[in-house]
């Protein structure tokens, strides 16, 4: 690949100072683009904002905000309503930014949202460049597998979102060899590049974690560790039952830290069956995260198991990261699965069965106790496949090909 400097786009709707998983990738999406050259400008939705747009200026790279419709922390008919306009308000904006005549030499964006396509539109048409969509959550399609939403007129609208948005991209990186197939139909179209992307991050900065392990009731415990979000999506009940079939095992402890949909009902359900080996968290900021899990044994993956799509969620990532092995309770076939096997950096249970998961979780004690290259091939396998500086060659490399690929590229060759 050409190594000269980019003048690159990257547009999302989630970013810091927001804690997801999705905003601190695109924080180390960001920095490591500046890190390997290139002239970057994130461009977010801002419904904070009292002006049409404000810019910032970074030590590595520069923002520009635009105001948009409320999008977070609302109900799901006002977050579809506001999502749907927030491109068009976008395009509003920018127009009035200093930033309207820029010329990008590539586009960037990711999704969620699947509702970019106008906004990524206007800015492709106006450099006349190339679009490379990221794509980790293959919407709707996963509300459908989850029996969340039927095939009905919601799901017609937002599949004919989704599809405008995929014809925008000219490469599309989809984060696991599983979903490609999705894509097979897109492919096909003249000029069309299609990818895996594996997730990625940076290396975090080191902030000293409010929870203190050894100054709650789990000191001295063998910690399994959830941090993340906790929501419909990932099928946690599971997760109470194991710890529940561990309740007199006085030497494992289960600490969940997040927020999300269920974190309230989940609390809930743990007082209620008075298991005095859980404790909930609020959620922390990503920073405090490595601090946190150098307390604990072992991470925690969880998938419902009714997704026929392929996720490795970010929070494998940080595991692995960190030099913990996991106990994943996924999908049936998930690509997640073959990863752990392969790599021998756990267990995990394709069943959705709480004897099948227990048995598997005693099975991860044991290698833990005895396997002493168990911390080092998880950090070796972080290292990798899932750093910030492969994604960002990939992603450039990408976006100066003279051609599409006749066939998908499952994994960069940098």
């Amino acid at each position: 690949m050409s190594d000269h400097s980019l003048r690159l786009a990257l547009v999302a709707d989630t970013f810091p100072p927001l804690r997801t998983s999705g905003a601190v990738q695109l924080r180390d999406l960001s920095k490591e683009f500046a890190r390997q050259g290139h002239n970057l400008t994130v461009i977010l939705p801002a419904a904070e904002l009292a002006t049409s747009w404000q810019l910032e200026s970074m030590e590595e790279f520069q923002i520009l905000r635009l105001k948009a419709p409320q999008t977070k922390d609302i109900s799901y008919a006002k977050r579809t309503v506001g999502e749907f306009l927030m491109p068009f308000a976008m395009r509003h904006h920018f127009l009035k930014s200093p930033l309207a005549h820029e010329s990008w030499d590539g586009v960037v964006w990711y999704a969620p949202s699947i509702f970019h396509g106008p906004f990524i539109k206007l800015l492709k048409s106006r450099s006349s460049c190339k679009g490379y969509l990221i794509i980790r959550d293959i919407f709707p399609q996963w509300a459908v597998d989850m029996g969340l939403m039927g095939r009905g007129l919601p799901y017609l609208f937002f599949n004919a979102v989704a599809r405008y948005q995929y014809s925008v991209a000219d490469i599309i990186g989809v984060q696991t060899p599983g979903n490609l197939t999705y894509f097979r139909e897109w492919q096909a179209a003249p000029g069309k590049r299609l990818e895996v992307l594996h997730n990625w991050l940076d290396d975090p900065a080191h902030l000293r974690c409010p929870v203190r392990v050894e100054s709650t009731t789990l000191a001295g415990r063998k910690i399994f560790v959830y941090a993340g979000n906790m929501g419909v999506a990932q099928g946690m009940d599971i997760l109470l039952e194991l710890a529940e079939n561990l309740v007199n095992r006085k030497d494992i402890g289960f600490i969940f830290v997040g927020r999300g949909s269920d974190a309230l009902r989940l609390r809930q359900i743990a007082a209620e069956r008075k298991l005095d080996n859980v404790l909930f968290f609020d959620e922390i900021h990503p920073d405090e995260i490595p601090d946190l899990y150098s307390q604990c044994s072992a991470g925690i993956v969880a998938l419902d198991h009714r997704h026929k799509s392929h996720n490795i969620p970010g929070k494998f990532l940080t595991y692995m990261q960190s030099g913990l092995p996991v106990i994943a309770n996924v999908n049936a076939g998930n690509d997640l699965a073959q990863i752990i096997r392969e790599e021998k950096v756990g267990q995990v249970c394709e069943t959705n069965s709480s004897a099948d998961l227990l048995r598997l979780t005693e099975i991860l004690l044991a290698q833990i106790e005895a396997d002493d290259g168990l911390p080092e091939r998880c950090k070796n396998l972080f290292t990798r496949e899932f750093s910030a500086e492969k994604a960002v060659k990939q992603i450039t490399k990408a976006l100066i090909s003279k051609g599409p690929m006749s066939r998908p590229i499952l994994f960069s060759t940098e």
